[in-house]
């Protein structure tokens, strides 16, 4: 698929480790010029919980540019704990940056998107959305919001001649996972247990999700609207007995 993004131009927000960092190295094998967004270490530096920096950094990929054609909302961050465990200023920090993130720069990118001939979003959401999973209340709650916007942009916007969707990775192998498995009273024990809950066995790796990304932001799914792809090893839909030695 080299060359399929020739001549387009790509934000890509969090891009400056894990799944983001991936989607943007992905875009860029694939031709495309990619402007990376996040808090340090980039070009355009951003706070994506910042309107005005939002929109000046959007602005600012424009002009240095040209053009915007596709939009990958990955900036976000992670949350443990049940509904009881964080105050509501920890989930408004969080639903601050995973939703509200998105509604920042979709909003400041959509006057370029339109005028775009190959205008996409895609939505960095998670299997959280979809599935119940223990001492993630807060996180999952923030993502079930991201699928339900990916659905209502979608439809908002495919006349305009942006399409919407979004991917749902399972536990990928990130920094993030990272730093969780080093504070746990058995890491390695940790990290089986993650492997084990996807059916492949194994954690998702951030390039995978990252080729899921282009095939959703590229020519190849040009009637592919409103969807989430799930990444996630079958968590979502496998339900296999237990292994047996």
């Amino acid at each position: 698929m080299s060359g399929d993004f020739d001549g387009l131009v790509a934000i890509v927000t969090g891009g400056a480790s894990g799944i983001g960092r991936a989607v943007a190295e992905e875009l860029t094998a694939r031709g495309a010029q990619v402007a990376v967004l996040d808090l340090a270490g980039t070009e355009f530096v951003c706070d994506v919980t910042d309107d005005a920096a939002v929109r000046r950094a959007v602005a600012a990929v424009a002009d240095r540019f040209g053009r915007i054609d596709v939009l990958v909302n990955n900036a976000g961050i992670g949350a443990q704990g049940t509904v009881a465990d964080n105050d509501d200023a920890e989930w408004l920090r969080v639903l601050d940056l995973n939703v509200l993130g998105i509604v920042r720069l979709s909003r400041a990118a959509l006057p370029h998107l339109r005028v775009s001939p190959s205008a996409a979003i895609v939505n960095v959401c998670s299997i959280a959305a979809t599935a119940g999973l223990p001492q993630r209340a807060l996180y999952s709650a923030s993502k079930g919001a991201v699928l339900a916007l990916t659905r209502a942009m979608a439809a908002d916007h495919v006349r305009e001649g942006v399409r919407v969707n979004c991917v749902t990775p399972g536990t990928v192998d990130t920094p993030w996972i990272g730093r969780l498995l080093d504070a746990a009273p058995d890491p390695e024990a940790e990290r089986a247990a993650l492997c084990a809950r996807q059916p492949h066995g194994r954690l998702v790796a951030a390039e995978e999700v990252a080729h899921a990304v282009a095939y959703l932001a590229g020519p190849a799914s040009g009637s592919t609207v409103g969807i989430e792809l799930p990444v996630d090893g079958g968590m979502a839909g496998l339900r296999l007995r237990p292994a047996t030695s």
